[in-house]
C-alpha cells in the first residue's frame, strides 16, 4: 500500500533512501533546511571558480555503482570519472614527499624506494585488507546493526582478534619507517578515530585506497549529488529547500508529521545558484533563487513515515523529551569524528609542486591526534590536507588560475574565531610555500572559511563534528545508534552518526538500509 514518507534532510543517506523508498511506489517529499540539496556536500560558486564544500575524496566506487545499479543505472549516467594519477601526495618535510600512484604497481615502487624489502610486505597486507574489504563493504555493512548476531559469521569469527587488535598495532608489526606507517594509518582518519583506537578489521580502508584508488567526478563531488537528485525525481520525490524541520509530532508513541517552517519547492536549475557560506565576515546567502516560490508561515506536514537523515542528535531534540532514545549524556561519553577549519582559496596563478589530493603530514602526527581526541584543543602544529581539484578539472577554476581547499581537522566544539580562523591560515600558508617551494600569499584572489560554527549553523552538527560518530570497537555496527527509535513508531535515522558510519559511501548504504527497514515494517 502507498504511504507517505517525509524525509528530513538532502545529503547523500535521505537522497539514497529517498530513492529507494520512492521505486516501491510510495509518495516522498525531502524537506531541506538551506537553500541547496546536499546536506554537508554543497559547493560554492565564485568568480569562476567551483569548490566542494564538503567531501572531496571520491573512494570505494563499487558501492556507489551497486546503489546506481539497483535502479538499472550507473554512474556514468549522471557524471564522468576519472581515475586520479597520482591519487594523492604527501610532505613529510621539505624535499621529502611520497607519490602515491594509481595502481598497487607504483604504490609499491614508491614502498620500496622508501624501505628495502617494504613492497613485499605491502602486498601481503593488501591481500588481507582485501579480504576484509570482500567481508565488510560486499556484506556486513549492508546489515542494519538490530542485533549482535549481524556480525557473527564463520568468516568473521576466524577473524575475531582484529577486532581486538588495532590498525596502529597491525601496521607497526609489518613497517618501521615512519612514512609509510603514517600512509597506512592514513586511510582510517576517514572512519573518524586515530588508527590506535579503530579495529585492525578496518584495514578494508587501505584496500579501498590502494586497491581501488582514487577518483574524481568531473565538476566536483556535487556532481553525485545532482546524479541522485535527478534519479530521485525520475522517480517521483519532491523536494523542498529553506524547509527546517521545527518539530517531530508524536501522537500516542507514533510519529505522524512535522511542523516545518518556510516551506517552499526546489526547481531543478537550483542547483546552478552559487550559495555563500562563512568568511571573515561571515557571509550569508541575501537572495532567494528565483525558481524557489515561497508558501509562507509554518506549516504541518502529516506523513505515514518519518525519515531522518539530518543529525541524530538534533533530531531527537525536534521530539518530546520523554520520547528521545538517547539522552544528553549519551552523545556526551560519544567519540566524534573530528571537526575541521576549511578555507576556500582561489589563487590567481597555477599552484606547482601539488598533485590533486595533497597530504602534509610535516608535523607530529601524534600531538595533532592528542589535541583532537584527548586534549579537545587547537593544535600547535597542525598537520593539514590541500586539494586542488584544478588540476584534474579544468571546469572548477579560470584559465591559468587555481582552485584550493586547505583542511585541518580540529576538535568538535573547539572556539571558532576570525582571528583563530586567520592564524591558522597564516600557519599552513607559511609552511606550504616552504615546503612547495613557492610563494603563493600574494597570489591570492579572495579566500573563504567554514568552521566549527559553520557546521552547528549550517547542519545543526552536534559540537560542530565534520564527519559524524567515530567507527571505534564499542562504537561498531549495532552499538552504534539505531536506524529505527526505540521509543517513537515510524521514525527512522540514517547518515553518519548511525549505521554503519561516517563517510560517504556508508551514507548511501544507511540510506539504502533504513528505507529496507520502513519497508519490512510496512510488510508487519
Amino acid at each position: 500500500m502507498k504511504k507517505k514518507i517525509a524525509i528530513i534532510g538532502s545529503g547523500f543517506a535521505s537522497l539514497a533512501a529517498a530513492c529507494y523508498l520512492a521505486k516501491e511506489g510510495h509518495e516522498v517529499e525531502i524537506f531541506e533546511k538551506n537553500a541547496e540539496i546536499g546536506g554537508r556536500a554543497r559547493q560554492l560558486k565564485k568568480d569562476g571558480f567551483c569548490f566542494d564544500i564538503g567531501p572531496t575524496w571520491y573512494w570505494m566506487p563499487d558501492v556507489f555503482e551497486r546503489f546506481f545499479a539497483d535502479f538499472g543505472k550507473k554512474p556514468s549516467d549522471y557524471y564522468e570519472l576519472k581515475k586520479l594519477d597520482p591519487a594523492y601526495k604527501v610532505f613529510f618535510g621539505k624535499d621529502e614527499s611520497i607519490t602515491i600512484g594509481d595502481s598497487l604497481e607504483k604504490i609499491c615502487a614508491a614502498f620500496e624506494a622508501e624501505e628495502s624489502g617494504s613492497s613485499k610486505k605491502l602486498k601481503q597486507f593488501i591481500e588481507e585488507a582485501k579480504n576484509n574489504y570482500d567481508i565488510a563493504i560486499k556484506d556486513l555493512v549492508y546489515r542494519p546493526g538490530v542485533s549482535p548476531m549481524e556480525l557473527v559469521t564463520p568468516t568473521t569469527a576466524r577473524k575475531i582478534g582484529q577486532f581486538f587488535s588495532t590498525i596502529s598495532k597491525e601496521v607497526r608489526k609489518e613497517f618501521d619507517n615512519q612514512k609509510l606507517i603514517q600512509i597506512l594509518e592514513f586511510p582510517v582518519l576517514f572512519l573518524g578515530a586515530k588508527a590506535s583506537n579503530t579495529p585492525a578489521f578496518y584495514s578494508f580502508m587501505n584496500y579501498a585506497d590502494f586497491g581501488l584508488g582514487t577518483w574524481h567526478p568531473n565538476g566536483g563531488m556535487y556532481k553525485v549529488i545532482e546524479g541522485m537528485e535527478s534519479l530521485a525525481r525520475s522517480l517521483g520525490v519532491q523536494i523542498h529547500t529553506n524547509s527546517p524541520v521545527l518539530e517531530i509530532y508524536v501522537e500516542q508513541d507514533t510519529a505522524t508529521g512535522m511542523l516545518v517552517k518556510n516551506q517552499e519547492s526546489r526547481d531543478k536549475s537550483v542547483r546552478d545558484v552559487p550559495i555563500a557560506i562563512g568568511t571573515e565576515k561571515r557571509l550569508k546567502n541575501t537572495g532567494k533563487p528565483k525558481d524557489i516560490k515561497p508558501t509562507g508561515g509554518n506549516k504541518k506536514i502529516t506523513a505515514d513515515y518519518i525519515l531522518s537523515g539530518a543529525d541524530y542528535h538534533h533530531t531527537e531534540t525536534l521530539l518530546p523529551e520523554h520520547k528521545r532514545q538517547y539522552k544528553e549524556s549519551y552523545w556526551q561519553k560519544k567519540t566524534f569524528a573530528p571537526s575541521a577549519l576549511l578555507f576556500f582559496v582561489g589563487f590567481n596563478k597555477k599552484i606547482e609542486q601539488v598533485s590533486h589530493h595533497t597530504l602534509f603530514f610535516d608535523t607530529d602526527f601524534e600531538a595533532h591526534a592528542k589535541a583532537i581526541y584527548d586534549d579537545a584543543k587547537w593544535p600547535e602544529d597542525p598537520l593539514f590536507y590541500a586539494s586542488f581539484p584544478s588540476v584534474t578539472d579544468a571546469s572548477v577554476a579560470p584559465e591559468n588560475k587555481e582552485a584550493g581547499i586547505f583542511l585541518i581537522p580540529l576538535a568538535p566544539d573547539v572556539e571558532d574565531t576570525p582571528a583563530l580562523r586567520e592564524k591558522y591560515f597564516q600557519k599552513i600558508i607559511t609552511r606550504f610555500e616552504k615546503l612547495t617551494r613557492q610563494n603563493v600569499t600574494d597570489q591570492i584572489l579572495f579566500k573563504e572559511s567554514f568552521c566549527v560554527k559553520d557546521f552547528k549553523e549550517e547542519y545543526n552538527s552536534y559540537k560542530g563534528n565534520a564527519y559524524g560518530l567515530a567507527n571505534t570497537l564499542l562504537q561498531t555496527a549495532f552499538l552504534r545508534p539505531k536506524l529505527k527509535s526505540k521509543k517513537v513508531h515510524r521514525l527512522f535515522f540514517a547518515g553518519q552518526l548511525s549505521v554503519p558510519g561516517p563517510g560517504v559511501p556508508p551514507s548511501l548504504i544507511s540510506g539504502k538500509l533504513a528505507a529496507g527497514l520502513i519497508q519490512k515494517e510496512m510488510k508487519l
